[in-house]
């Protein structure tokens, strides 16, 4: 599995791929995001971070760096040690005399737990990238409706589904809305992929734990 995700990584390189493109939309809205922020700290939870090169790649520059914090989760650990190098690393004399960067802790953990989230939410911001490609269509939904335990009032969500042999990005937008979010932007055909940003609109619900969001299918089965 270690060695799966590792590969799949690697299309972000290959110009072939659509990989790259929808990262760069997916860092757009991102920054987007943060923009529209109020004045004040903000809070980030990335679900199945990766390698975290959305949001930190974005943290690099924007202007509202300094005021994040939070919490990717990644469960496989070459993954997670990568994300972590990239989040925390070594500054130079002239980097450690500029503000410090900001707090984004990395988690080797379940993302499909909320257990995983314990103490990083309600978050402002929620990534949920590359996830909705690897799971049962019941487990997409389960996890949207899920989505408001983690959000602050007002919370962005950012979210990812490829085209695949059945075109659900359509029926993910619809779920995403009856879960009580309203689309801000969808990023989608031509392209084979689909970016979708939501705002929740209605009130969160308490955080719990014990609750299984997703499960991952098996490797060979990823898209």
């Amino acid at each position: 599995m270690t060695t799966h995700w590792i590969q799949w990584h690697k299309k972000y390189d290959d110009p072939d791929s659509h990989l790259p493109r929808r990262l760069a939309v997916v860092r757009a809205r991102i920054a987007e995001a943060l923009d529209r922020c109020p004045p004040g700290p903000i809070r980030v939870v990335s679900m199945c971070a990766g390698d975290g090169r959305d949001l930190l790649h974005v943290l690099q520059t924007h202007p509202r760096s300094a005021d994040v914090s939070g919490r990717l989760v990644e469960l496989n650990p070459d993954l997670a040690e990568r994300a972590r190098a990239a989040a925390h690393p070594e500054r130079s004399r002239a980097a450690a005399q500029s503000k410090e960067p900001p707090h984004i802790e990395i988690a080797c953990r379940d993302a499909g737990e909320s257990d995983a989230y314990e103490g990083a939410v309600p978050a402002d911001l929620v990534l949920c990238c590359g996830v909705f490609g690897n799971i049962s269509d019941e487990h997409i939904r389960a996890t949207i409706n899920a989505w408001p335990m983690l959000c602050a009032p007002g919370a962005t969500v950012i979210w990812t589904r490829a085209k695949f042999e059945t075109d659900l990005r359509d029926t993910v937008r619809g779920w995403v809305e009856d879960a009580g979010f309203k689309e801000i932007s969808f990023d989608g055909a031509p392209e084979p992929y689909g970016v979708g940003v939501a705002q929740m609109v209605r009130e969160p619900e308490t955080y719990r734990r014990g609750v299984r969001f997703f499960t991952f299918v098996l490797p060979e089965q990823a898209k």
